[in-house]
């Protein structure tokens, strides 16, 4: 487990690729969660990546003002409809794609699409709508 906000920095800068496992692995507490991304902004990509942070930190990313963090976002497995449908109206088109094909869209979700700028999000979820393919 990491236990400080200086552990998760280090880890996720160590050369050393166990350690820097350990900082896309390894649980953390919420408060170091917040800590980090509270006084090390550049970091909020790297707690996005981790594989085990907290829902609640997932919803404050979806805000974030960098795309590479709500696309990271965008990818992880737990995201729940509403956070999904949050997403599925962003405005980069790689973060619409991730969630057109994310495992838990539900139809509701994949509806958003019908009328995607990118042809390329419509086509993808309409298709998944068609054969079923959706929560």
């Amino acid at each position: 487990m990491i236990e400080t906000v200086a552990e998760f920095v280090r880890l996720r800068n160590s050369e050393i690729g166990g350690e820097y496992y350990r900082a896309a692995h390894d649980e953390a507490p919420l408060d170091v969660w917040w800590g980090v991304l509270n006084n090390h902004p550049d970091m909020a990509f790297w707690v996005a990546q981790n594989k085990t942070v907290p829902y609640e930190i997932l919803e404050h990313l979806s805000e974030h003002n960098d795309s590479r963090v709500r696309t990271m976002v965008s990818s992880k497995n737990k995201l729940e409809e509403p956070l999904l449908l949050k997403l599925a109206l962003d405005s980069d088109d790689a973060i619409r794609m991730n969630i057109a094909r994310h495992k838990k869209a539900t139809a509701r979700v994949l509806g958003l699409f019908r009328q995607d700028c990118w042809e390329e999000v419509s086509k993808v979820a309409d298709e998944r709508v068609q054969s079923g393919k959706h929560k």
